[in-house]
């Protein structure tokens, strides 16, 4: 049944596209829409999901069929490989036809970019879809850094801790109750080993939880406080892991290896970036339909993640078209579909049409906990926070 509502709403969302999308779009846009025609458009993008890189697939295509565009999915292991792709071609002098047209990013890796001068901006607040992101996300900066229209919004992530526990066990909703609940059940919570994103981001959750002084986490460290700041997390870290899995001597590697060991009892709790993650779980059957995702009721670590466009590219109107297309309420509902990827939207709901509104809506995750978004810290806290970790317990 959800198939064939799905279905209509996209039937009736392209009646929609039709009649007002792109008929108040300005003349330059239409402009723009026919140079991008006929482009070849090399997208980088992390590929180490199946239901992203089989989403990613479903957009070649529609891309394809729609506007004329070819688009080429460059699947990455890190979005910073990327980046030193085309930090080495501006260091060539290649001032176009780079070999990048659109990098899914955020955080450090943009705030690189950014700095030297290597991405065009001012175009993203012009796309036609631009016009549903919600306002009240962090759209306009990323990681505390503005992105002055440099950034196109794709979707929202939130960290959030996945449990598979019997049901007379309370799961721990705090920084202090999850130190209780790893004395209580020694050996069966990790946390992926930095420098992996997730893990790092687990970190930074417990830092914003934990400092003394929050508002440092708006600024690059200082190296006169950094020690002061971050005081609190070591002190916690140094309790918690000798209570975590291996004796936290060694850490899983990646968040999908937690998954497996969440499925085989061997962990309790696994940690992810896509609240709706868990609901894919379950429906892949790797999960009982008792597991859910939840936080710290103070809150969880949450960011916008966007597309961006190098300077060198060689295809910017096919890259502005297929950013614009990614923003679109069709794409944006597909995204959001558990069943597909359970990516959150960036769209804020009220602005669309009542049938697309519904069915937005509708894609909400359905075993998940909800709680506040807490703000990134500023993205050079990403290489310090990893640099100190792999100091004091990456040689274990």
């Amino acid at each position: 049944m959800r198939g064939f509502t799905y279905r209509v709403y996209t039937l009736l969302f392209s009646l929609l596209l039709s009649t007002f999308s792109f008929a108040s779009a300005p003349s330059d846009w239409q402009t723009l829409r026919q140079q991008a025609k006929g482009q070849t458009v090399y997208f980088n993008a992390w590929g180490g999901d199946p239901a992203v890189n089989s989403y990613l697939d479903w957009v070649t295509g529609e891309m394809k069929q729609h506007y004329g565009i070819t688009v080429k999915i460059v699947r990455l292991a890190d979005a910073a490989d990327a980046v030193k792709r085309i930090q080495s071609e501006a260091t060539a002098g290649r001032k176009d036809n780079g070999s990048v047209d659109l990098l899914w990013v955020n955080g450090e890796n943009f705030h690189t970019l950014k700095q030297a001068g290597l991405l065009k901006e001012g175009w993203a607040w012009d796309l036609p879809n631009w016009r549903y992101v919600d306002q009240k996300k962090p759209v306009r900066e990323d990681f505390s850094q503005p992105t002055d229209g440099a950034e196109a919004p794709w979707g929202a992530a939130q960290l959030m801790l996945i449990g598979n526990v019997p049901p007379n066990v309370t799961l721990p909703r705090s920084a202090s109750e999850l130190l209780e609940f790893a004395k209580t059940y020694p050996g069966k919570l990790s946390y992926p080993r930095p420098p992996d994103f997730t893990g790092t981001a687990f970190i930074e959750q417990l830092l914003i939880v934990l400092t003394h002084s929050p508002q440092a986490l708006r600024l690059p460290p200082d190296p006169a406080t950094f020690s002061q700041v971050t005081a609190p997390l070591w002190s916690y870290l140094d309790k918690l892991h000798p209570l975590l899995w291996r004796e936290g001597k060694t850490f899983p590697p990646t968040p999908a290896r937690m998954d497996r060991m969440l499925a085989d009892g061997e962990l309790l709790l696994s940690v992810t970036f896509n609240p709706a993650h868990v609901d894919n779980l379950i429906d892949r059957k790797q999960l009982p339909k008792s597991a859910q995702a939840f936080g710290f009721t103070q809150g969880m670590l949450g960011n916008v993640h966007f597309v961006t466009i190098p300077a060198n590219t060689s295809a910017q109107a096919g890259a502005q078209v297929l950013a614009n297309f990614l923003m679109s309420p069709e794409a944006q509902i597909r995204k959001a579909t558990p069943a597909i990827w359970g990516d959150a939207t960036v769209l804020d709901s009220e602005t669309l049409p009542t049938p697309l509104n519904e069915q937005l809506n509708a894609q909400k995750p359905a075993h998940q906990q909800t709680v506040p978004y807490l703000a990134e810290p500023h993205a050079a806290w990403v290489n310090a926070l990893e640099k100190e970790w792999l100091q004091r317990y990456g040689a274990m």
